[in-house]
C-alpha cells in the first residue's frame, strides 16, 4: 500500500494513419438540437450570461446526484471510508493524481479494468455492463463516493451507475468526468467556441454537447474523435514523429473551427498536453477533467459531511482486472507518484 495524496454543433471524427500522405479527413454533419436538461438528473437553473463564470460553476456543482442526505456530522467510520475511482486502464491515474493533490487526507481505491481496455470502441451496452461490474467490486470495498475517471464510461454508464448506487444503504454519489470539464470550459471560453478531443464512444454519445448546452446553450461545440492517440500514448514514446503527425491531424478541425477552449476528453491526453498546446496555439485554453472533478469531489464530500477527519496523509491502493505488474510499470508515468503493489481481481467477462 502506498502513502499518498456550448446550440450549433459541429463534430468531426477524422481517420488517421501514420503517413501524412495517406491521411484523409472525414467530417460529420451537424447533430440535431440536444436536450437542455442537465445530463445528470433533471433541469438546472437558467443558463448564466456569458462571463458569469461563478454561475456556470455553481449550476452543476454537486454533479446532480439526488442522493439521500447525510447528517453534517456523519459517523467517523463512514467518513473514513475510501473514495472509489475507476477507469478502463491506467489513464484515470491522471485524475487520481489531481484527487490526491486536492484531497490529501482522503483514502482512495483505484480500479483499472485493464483486461477489457479500451472502452472507447465498444458498444454503449457493453460499456455499461462493464462499469456496473466494476462498481460492484468497489462497493465491496466499502467506498463512500464513486468517481468514474473514464470519459467513455461517464458518457455511457452514468445513469445506470447512479441508479445502482442509490440502492445502497448510504446512497453512494457517482461523479463522472464529462460534466465538470464541460462546465469549466464554458466558464473559460471568451469567444463562445469550445472544442473537445475524445474517444469515438464519447463523441458518438454527444455527452459533451449535452453538458455544455445545459450550462450555456449559446456555446458552439466542435468534437473530434481521436482513435489513434491512446495506443501511441500507452506505448511510452509520446513525442516522436508519429505522435506529432497524429496530434497535428486531430487538432486541425479545432484550429479551423477557431475554438479558444479545448477539453481533453480522455484521461490519457494530459500526458501530451505540451504537444497539444503547441499544435492548438498559445491562445487556446486547455481544460483537463482531473482538476475539475477533484474540486467537485471536495464539494460533495464537504456538503454531505463525508470528509475524512484524519489529520494525516491518506492512503491509495490499486485493483486491476489485468496484469498487476503491468499496471505498476505504466502507472508511475500517469500518476506521477509511486505506484505500489496492485491486487488482481478476476472479472466475469475478461477478454481471452
Amino acid at each position: 500500500m502506498c502513502r499518498g495524496r456550448r446550440i450549433g454543433i459541429s463534430r468531426q471524427a477524422p481517420r488517421w494513419r501514420p503517413s501524412p500522405r495517406s491521411v484523409r479527413a472525414r467530417r460529420r454533419g451537424d447533430r440535431p438540437g440536444v436536450s437542455q436538461e442537465c445530463v445528470r438528473t433533471g433541469p438546472i437553473p437558467a443558463a448564466p450570461r456569458r462571463g458569469d463564470a461563478a454561475g456556470v460553476r455553481g449550476a452543476c456543482q454537486t454533479g446532480g446526484v439526488a442522493a439521500p442526505s447525510v447528517p453534517p456530522s456523519a459517523p467517523d467510520a463512514l467518513r473514513r471510508r475510501p473514495v472509489g475511482v475507476f477507469d478502463s486502464g491506467v489513464g484515470g491515474l491522471t485524475v487520481l493524481h489531481e484527487l490526491l493533490v486536492q484531497l490529501p487526507n482522503e483514502d482512495f481505491v483505484y480500479f483499472a479494468d485493464s483486461a477489457r481496455v479500451p472502452y472507447g470502441p465498444r458498444p454503449r451496452g457493453e460499456i455499461e455492463a462493464f462499469s456496473l461490474e466494476v462498481a460492484e467490486e468497489l462497493l465491496a470495498r466499502r467506498i463512500k463516493l464513486l468517481v468514474v475517471a473514464c470519459n467513455s464510461a461517464s458518457s455511457a454508464a452514468l445513469p445506470a451507475l447512479r441508479d445502482r448506487m442509490l440502492q445502497t444503504t448510504l446512497g453512494v454519489d457517482v461523479l463522472g468526468v464529462v460534466q465538470p470539464g464541460a462546465v469549466q470550459a464554458v466558464a473559460a471560453t471568451r469567444n463562445g467556441r469550445v472544442g473537445y478531443m475524445a474517444t469515438q464512444a464519447t463523441v458518438n454519445s454527444g455527452a459533451y454537447e449535452k453538458a455544455i448546452a445545459a450550462a450555456d446553450p449559446f456555446v458552439t461545440v466542435t468534437g473530434v474523435a481521436c482513435p489513434g492517440l491512446v495506443p501511441l500514448i500507452e506505448r511510452g514514446a509520446p513525442f516522436d514523429a508519429e505522435m506529432v503527425d497524429a496530434v497535428g491531424h486531430y487538432t486541425r478541425p479545432l484550429r479551423e473551427a477557431q475554438v479558444d477552449t479545448v477539453i481533453l476528453g480522455c484521461t490519457h491526453y494530459p500526458l501530451i498536453r505540451p504537444l497539444l498546446q503547441r499544435m492548438l496555439g498559445r491562445g487556446v485554453q486547455i481544460v483537463s477533467s482531473g482538476d475539475a472533478i477533484a474540486r467537485q469531489v471536495e464539494h460533495v464530500l464537504g456538503s454531505r459531511g463525508l470528509g475524512n477527519p484524519s489529520p494525516v496523509e491518506g492512503d491509495y491502493r490499486f485493483l486491476t482486472s489485468g496484469d498487476p505488474e503491468a499496471l505498476r510499470a505504466a502507472g508511475t508515468r500517469f500518476l506521477q507518484l509511486p505506484v505500489g503493489a496492485a491486487e488482481h481481481v478476476a472479472m466475469q467477462a475478461e477478454l481471452v
